[in-house]
């Protein structure tokens, strides 16, 4: 088989609130990190070993508006998309790399009020417009200097 596979799946907490970009044809791109976290017994110590990971995620246009309006820091969530490496120059003209999740699906895991329901519901129907990559080439046209976050 000669195919590849590019897909993410994690579950997380928000590290940052979402920050939004907007570009001048009405689209837009939010960012926020997500942590995870791997904990096991060292068997020489037989002491518990927590270890953190930070993910840069990237969603787009109305799902973007969706994840500023109802998450925050601390936040459960799931994600699902693909890992996407960019390279941009920082202030100094040094070249920078970053890896994101572009994210193509999302649920909230937080249950803050009897609303949960209607916003999960909402943010599966967004889920098809997340496909949307009009915008990727303006995001890689538009590099804000201060990434990463």
């Amino acid at each position: 088989m000669s195919g590849t596979l590019n897909k993410v799946m994690l579950i997380g907490h928000l590290g940052d609130q979402v920050k939004m970009h907007y570009f001048d044809d009405k689209n837009c791109i939010g960012r926020f990190p997500i942590a995870t976290n791997e904990t096991y017994t060292n068997k020489q110590t037989n002491e518990k070993v927590s270890n953190t990971e930070w993910h840069n995620i990237v969603v787009r246009n109305k799902a973007a508006e969706v994840c500023e309006k109802y998450l925050n820091k601390g936040d459960r969530v799931y994600i699902e998309g693909r890992l996407k490496t960019r390279k941009w120059s920082d202030d100094k003209g040094q070249e920078r790399y970053t890896t994101e999740i572009i994210c193509s699906d999302f649920t909230f895991l937080t249950n803050k009020n009897e609303n949960f329901e209607k916003l999960k519901t909402k943010s599966q129907s967004i889920n098809s417009s997340l496909n949307d990559s009009s915008i990727e080439n303006q995001y890689n046209n538009n590099e804000p200097s201060d990434l990463p976050f």
